[in-house]
């Protein structure tokens, strides 16, 4: 092979190429269309948003006896089909401007025009043999990392749910950074992205175990349709408005940066109808000292301690701290 030339190409131009048969989505080593209704939307409303995909990579070869070049996709026949179908009216997708799925058809002008418009990175492969075109694609499809249960999820999902915590927990980098609750590499792996499935879920069916098992359910009963996203999208954001709300030392500088012990604060905070923050900061710095202190700790204390330091993930202990927590905001 010569080299691989970087170039982007338009998305009316792949329809184009496509009309006119000059691209061929299913050369005989790829494999056959496998990509869920879900997972075809997730990918358009990347591109509505503007937001990088993966590149496509094309060999580009002549056809002597039709007398037309043709662009061979090694990489990509997913995303290019999912690309194709959308603009033939086979799905919706989340558009960002209405937060509602629409199909192409049902675009106004101007949107239709930007997706249209929109570029894909494409890499073409001059002078790539077939041998090399097989040796491509099996490194390109190689998996070089051991991924954990939240980044497998991310890979088998990619519906309703899961944009969705993705979403919320994007939306609050910042914070979990800026009071030390999730760490660069904690974040890096998604353990944020987790925390915030995991939330979700019991606010919508009560306090439970953490069960990766429940969360993979979740993901999957909410795939198509989550009728509750703008009632937890509303709970989230009063919660996460409160906790900025509260003196920054509250979180960050006691017990309640520490995963376990935040996650059932939150808990605590969606069923409170009323959250006065400075009673409720001065709260948290008591329980914080409580904590701390352990020549002076009663036996519910002691409970409190045991419940977020040892099997912090069970139902009985997430039970034990909700009520000692619950015990001294209400």
């Amino acid at each position: 092979m010569d080299r691989v030339q970087y170039e982007s190409i338009i998305i009316q131009d792949i329809l184009n190429l496509q009309k006119s048969d000059e691209l061929d989505i299913s050369p005989w080593y790829q494999r056959r269309s496998v990509w869920s209704i879900p997972q075809k939307a997730y990918l358009i409303n990347t591109l509505h948003e503007q937001k990088p995909i993966p590149a496509i990579y094309i060999r580009h070869s002549l056809d002597l006896d039709k007398g037309k070049s043709i662009k061979e996709i090694v990489d990509g026949q997913q995303r290019t089909r999912a690309i194709i179908e959308f603009c033939e009216d086979k799905f919706s997708s989340r558009h960002p401007q209405t937060g509602e799925r629409r199909k192409f058809s049902q675009l106004n002008a101007s949107q239709r025009q930007k997706f249209l418009l929109t570029a894909i990175p494409v890499g073409y492969l001059l002078g790539a043999t077939t041998a090399d075109v097989i040796d491509i694609f099996g490194r390109i499809n190689s998996v070089s990392k051991i991924l954990n249960a939240q980044e497998k999820r991310n890979s088998a999902y990619s519906g309703e749910f899961k944009q969705f915590c993705l979403n919320q927990a994007a939306s609050r980098v910042e914070l979990w950074r800026s009071y030390n609750i999730f760490s660069a590499n904690d974040i890096s792996r998604m353990n944020e992205v987790q925390f915030v499935s995991d939330l979700t879920l019991n606010l919508l069916e009560g306090l439970s175990d953490f069960s990766a098992s429940n969360l993979n359910r979740v993901y999957k009963e909410y795939e198509n349709e989550f009728p509750k996203r703008a009632d937890l999208t509303k709970r989230l954001d009063r919660l996460f408005d409160f906790i900025v709300d509260l003196g920054h030392s509250a979180i960050r500088d006691t017990i309640f940066k520490r995963q376990p012990i935040h996650f059932s604060l939150l808990v605590v905070l969606d069923s409170l109808e009323n959250l006065n923050a400075k009673a409720i900061e001065e709260s948290l710095h008591a329980m914080d000292a409580r904590f701390n202190d352990e020549n002076n700790q009663t036996n519910e204390d002691k409970g409190f301690v045991t419940a977020s330091t040892a099997t912090t993930q069970r139902i009985r202990q997430r039970q034990i701290r909700d009520e000692y927590i619950r015990g001294h905001l209400e």
